[in-house]
């Protein structure tokens, strides 16, 4: 069994590196290992060490103190990790440069999801 922290960070790696259309590959290439060993790292199956998650930090570049956000806390409001289109999307909406129109974006999403 994964311990609940590292799968914790696992999660926020994945949603970080999906956040900025990263591949595992991509980010294997980065760090200098294989794509294998980032999936071990996103299930929580393999533990980061503390100079892999510096390395991590610097590629995807976020403060280490970002893996442990929520750690206590759900991941998501229901608990379960965002899955990859809800990550795609938020990185897409999160593109647009007009607040008005991602307002309106965000709305019509939250309309979708109480008419579903």
């Amino acid at each position: 069994m994964y311990h609940k922290t590292d799968v914790h960070i696992g999660r926020r790696l994945r949603e970080r590196r999906v956040s900025q259309g990263m591949s595992q590959s991509e980010l294997a290439e980065k760090l200098g290992v294989s794509f294998q060993q980032v999936q071990k790292y996103e299930s929580g199956a393999n533990r980061i060490s503390g100079s892999r998650l510096w390395d991590i930090c610097n590629v995807v570049d976020v403060p280490v103190g970002y893996f442990f956000e929520g750690l206590e806390g759900a991941p998501g409001e229901d608990g379960k990790p965002l899955d990859r289109q809800s990550l795609e999307l938020a990185r897409a909406v999160g593109s647009i440069e007009d607040e008005n129109l991602r307002s309106q974006i965000v709305r019509l999403v939250k309309a979708f999801a109480k008419a579903g």
